[in-house]
Order: structure tokens, then sequence, then C-alpha cells
């Protein structure tokens, strides 16, 4: 029996083994987050090696599978003969799913292989892969220091290796370890996923903020290798077993272990997918979707995918959203009743039972308090918040067709940079939402249209009719909390004037109804007070004007825009703006958590 036949009967055999369990899974499937690992490496790897590599990989591929079981591992390979085919043929041992993004059409493609049994085995896993595209590639005119043929033939692949490193979690590559001025080669590739930056490919002045910034992009899993060609160093022979984790990281730049940074954000990966699993049953029927089905059919499939991944972010974030006012409501009630048994304790007599009642509320408040933190309620609401609206504005601008001017940027690389580390999660999420979608971008018109009707909108529908609707909810509730504060001023200025006036005629039982009287509107203003600032209500008001003049700008500009360049270019000026107002939203709200001594201080 030959490898392929081999390959091919050891799936089936695993995939019939698995076929009523998946059956029956058909939902959760749909929201699970893919852990993707690209492969990057050298062609000429010696025969010699290949076992051990080949052993290595299945090794990693395996301990990712075990480590993180509530993601769908998937291995992106570009099956170009060596590293590539090998990294595909072992997922596909392991029923890994795999991604196959060609570089150029794949008639032409094939014409790179050297060997008819290369190109058979490059059909067979094509043959075999969950998915196989085209990247829509338009060579740049030559750049100085490059001849034109060289720069023709390697743009493809260099191409090809930044929207590897964009759309991965890890970048497997299987290497020599030796820098490399090879334009698209395994070298310039890492150094790409490191820097943003390839000889020829990348302006100098384009990396200068990712450069300084610590994020999740610099994960590469480095197998060493040695090549079989001409005048190769001798003594070089790879040691397979100095395999390692290689990232920018000054002072360990290469590990064993995975580092710390990038296991929370698996970490945080792995729980959204474990949530995302958990409730995948109400997701599916409470679910609220970007994609019209009656516009579905004008528009790329590939927005089915982005809309997936928001439709489980929004309503996991509406699910915690609840949660988390439910906390602070109940927190705060009990603050007031804490406040209440106390004045009435001091005023009314001194009553044993109201100190136990006391402790009481406080008790209830701090259980509360207790299983919010112990669930993450808070965090989850946020993060997964943030993530739905970024996967929003990836949404329309892939509808719209909306790209970056420069070709190796996409929605996600910028989104939440300059914040917490921890954020680059959600970057990891919206790594893989636009694979396709990014891969070919969309250049129909009814995309243009869609977006303009959907998102933007007007004054009662869209993000525009979102804003004004919700600016106008956020300033009655701000008035509330204002008249509450006046009210309590006015009782208790009666109550300094009720002193005043008739004081020394009052009973004992008189001075302490007034008392408990003024006390409890003062207490009452001061818990609303507290609410309204961990609900951040002035500031949101702030952000939702902001954010309802810059759509109303957007639309009246869009309705003036002559044509879909023009349009698109507002577009994209209007996602950027809606993001980084994303990042200061979670960066404010995450200031705003209330913990167990804020209860006793309100209280008090």
């Amino acid at each position: 029996m030959n490898r392929q036949s081999f390959l091919f009967k050891e799936r089936l055999v695993k995939l019939v083994d698995r076929t009523d369990m998946e059956s029956s899974q058909s939902t959760t499937e749909q929201v699970v987050l893919p852990l993707v690992v690209a492969v990057t490496g050298h062609r000429d790897l010696v025969p010699a090696e290949i076992p051990q590599i080949r052993a290595r990989v299945a090794s990693l591929l395996q301990e990712l599978k075990e480590l993180y079981p509530d993601n769908r591992l998937t291995v992106m390979s570009p099956l170009a003969e060596g590293a590539d085919m090998l990294v595909a043929e072992v997922a596909l041992e392991l029923c890994v799913e795999l991604i196959v993004p060609l570089p150029k059409p794949r008639n032409e493609y094939i014409d790179d292989f050297r060997s008819e049994s290369a190109k058979d085995q490059f059909e067979f896993l094509c043959s075999q892969a969950n998915q196989v595209f085209e990247l829509a590639c338009s060579i740049p005119p030559v750049p100085e220091g490059f001849e034109e043929n060289n720069w023709k033939g390697s743009y493809p692949y260099a191409h090809l290796g930044t929207f590897l490193c964009a759309h991965c979690h890890i970048l497997l590559a299987i290497w020599d370890g030796k820098d490399s001025n090879k334009l698209g080669g395994t070298a310039q590739v890492v150094k790409f996923h490191h820097d943003d930056v390839m000889l020829g490919l990348t302006p100098k002045t384009a990396a200068s903020q990712q450069m300084l910034v610590d994020d999740e992009s610099d994960l590469v899993f480095h197998i060493p290798c040695s090549r079989n060609r001409v005048k190769y160093e001798e003594n070089s022979i790879a040691n397979v077993e100095d395999s390692c984790w290689f990232t920018k990281d000054e002072e360990s730049p290469r590990s064993k272990e995975l580092p710390a940074q990038h296991k929370l954000i698996f970490q945080r990966s792995t729980e959204f997918s474990a949530d995302a699993i958990k409730f995948a049953t109400k997701i599916e029927a409470g679910k609220w979707s970007l994609l019209d089905e009656s516009k579905a059919a004008e528009l790329p499939e590939f927005l089915a995918d982005i809309d997936r991944l928001y439709c489980v972010a929004d309503w996991l974030a509406i699910h915690y959203q609840k949660k988390t006012l439910r906390t602070l409501l109940v927190t705060h009630v009990m603050a007031f009743l804490m406040g209440l048994m106390f004045i009435l304790y001091s005023d009314l007599g001194s009553v044993q039972l109201l100190l136990f009642a006391f402790l009481g509320f406080f008790a209830i408040a701090a259980a509360t308090q207790y299983f919010a933190k112990h669930g993450a309620w808070q965090r989850k609401y946020l993060d997964y918040r943030t993530l739905a609206e970024g996967l929003r504005v990836q949404f329309y601008w892939a509808a719209a067709g909306v790209t970056n001017a420069s070709k190796w940027k996409f929605a996600h690389d910028n989104y939440l940079q300059s914040q917490n580390p921890e954020f680059g999660w959600i970057r990891n999420v919206m790594r893989v939402a636009g694979i396709l979608a990014d891969a070919k971008p969309n250049s129909d018109t009814n995309g243009v249209k869609f977006t303009l009707e959907e998102w933007v909108g007007g004054p009662d529908s869209g993000q525009l009719g979102y804003f004004k609707s919700k600016a106008y909810e956020r300033i009655q509730r701000q008035k509330f909390t204002e008249n509450l504060g006046k009210l309590s001023l006015v009782v208790s200025v009666t109550a300094v004037f009720v002193f005043l006036i008739v004081g020394s005629n009052m009973t004992d039982l008189a001075e302490a109804i007034v008392t408990v009287i003024m006390g409890s509107f003062l207490l009452l203003y001061g818990v609303r007070e507290g609410y309204a600032y961990a609900t951040a209500t002035k500031e949101l008001v702030k952000q939702y004007e902001f954010m309802l003049r810059i759509f109303d700008n957007a639309h009246r500009r869009l309705s003036e825009a002559q044509n879909l360049g023009e349009k698109r270019q507002i577009l994209a000026a209007l996602g950027q703006s809606a993001l980084d107002e994303h990042s200061d939203w979670i960066l404010m709200h995450r200031e705003r958590s209330l913990d167990e001594s804020e209860i006793w201080r309100m209280g008090s």
C-alpha cells in the first residue's frame, strides 16, 4: 500500500469512528474556536532527519490537542515541497483540520514543483484538506535593489508568508536558523512574524510601532533542520531535540516551555471556546445575526464565518452583562440597606438585631461579589463585548471590501494594540475569523450598499440609530441621578429648617425620625451615585454622543461620496474610530470593578 492510500485509509477509519459523535455535535462545532498553526520551512530537507522532524511535529500537534481540547486545532500549510507537505501529512494522520492557502493560481503553483511524485502528493493533500483557496495577489512594481524576474517569482511567496503570519496563532518553522535575505524565504517569514519587517515588501517605517509593542503575534515554534544542498556547511547536522519556542522576549527568546504571556492568551481563547460550547444550544436559539438571510445570497460566503463568531461573542457578552449588572444591583441595594441599618441603630435605638441585619446584608453583598469574581463575570462581559464589537467592524469591512493600504495589515492587527497584552486573545479570535475574507477581498458593489444600510444606517436604523437611542437613554439615567441628588439636598435643607424652627419643641422620637429621613435620602443618593460610577454613566453619555457624531458625519460624507473608492475610505476611517472607542471603553470599565472594601465603605 503506498503512502497516499495509507493516509487516506487511516483518516477515513478515524472519521468513521467519530461520525456518530460529530453528527450530534454539529451545533457545537460551529462555535468552537480554531487554534491555527501555520507552517513555514525549507523545501530541501535532509532525508535522514525527516523521521525525527516528523515525530517532533506529531508530538507538538498532539500536545496542543491535549492542552486545548476546547479549541479546534488547525494546520495552515501551503503544501510546498519539503516542510509544508511533511506537516500536512502529519496533520492528516492525527485528524487535524488542514487549510491550504496558495500563493498563486493552482495551475501555476504546481508548475513550481520539481517532480511528478511531488505534484501527485500535492493533489492528494489538497483533496484531503478542509479548505483550499488562492490568495488575491497583484505584483507591485519592482523596488530598488531587486532584479525583475526574481521579484516577480518571489513576491507571491513573500505575500503568502505575511498572510500566514497574520492569520495564525503559532508559526511552526522547520528552519536551519540561519539569516537570509531571500524574499519570502523561511528566515524572512520568521523575521516578519517577529518584527513586521520583510526586506523589499514592507517600508522601513511600517514596523516602527509594531517593533516596540509586546503582543501575542510573535510566537514561533522552531524545529531545527539541515538542508540537502551542495556546499552546505559541514558538521551542520541539526538536532531536532533542540526544538523550542522562539519569541521577541529579550531575556528568554528561546524556551522549552510555552511562554507565560502566550499561555494566558491561549487560556482566554480556550475559555471563550468552552463558554461557546457550554451555551451552544442557547446561542443558536437566541443569537442576533449581522447577516440578513434575505441578502446573504448576494454577499460572499466567507461573511458567515465572521458572523458566526460575532453571534457567539455577542450572545455571551449579553449573558455576562446581565450577570454583572445583577451583581452591581444586588451589591448597591445591600449597601443601602447596610447604611440604613446603621442609621436606624444610631438614631432610633441601639437594637442589636439591626447590627446583625447590617452584617447579614454585607454577607449577601460579599457572597454575590465572590461568585461574580469566581466566575469572572465582569471580565468576560467586557472581553466578549470588545471582541463582538471588533468582529462587527471586521464583518462590515469584509462585506464592503475595505482593505488596508498595507497589504500585510488586516483588521485585527492594531486593535487594542496599545492596551494590556492580555487582550491579545481578542486579536487571536479576529485573526482566524477573517482568513477567507482577507485572502480574496470582496469587490462587489452589493457589499458596500449592504454595509451602508445595515452598519451606518439612518436616524432610526443601523449604528447611527443605535447610538442616538443609547445616548438619549444614558442622558435620562444621568438626569435621574442628578434629580435624586437635588431631592436629597432639598430634604436635608428642609430637615435643618425644621430643627431650627421647632427643634426645641420636638420629642426625641421626632428628632430621630427627621434625622433618619435626612440620612436615608443622603445615603440613597450616595449609593445611586456609586452605581452610576460603577456603570460609567457619565462617561458613556459622552462616548455615545461622540459615536453618534462620528456616524452622523460618516452618513453625511457617504451620501456625498462620488465613487466606491471614496466610500470605502470613509468606511475604513469609521471602522478605525469605532475600534479606538471600543479600546477606550474596555479600559474605562475595567477600572470600575467593585470589591468588598468598596461595599463596606458605601454601607458605612
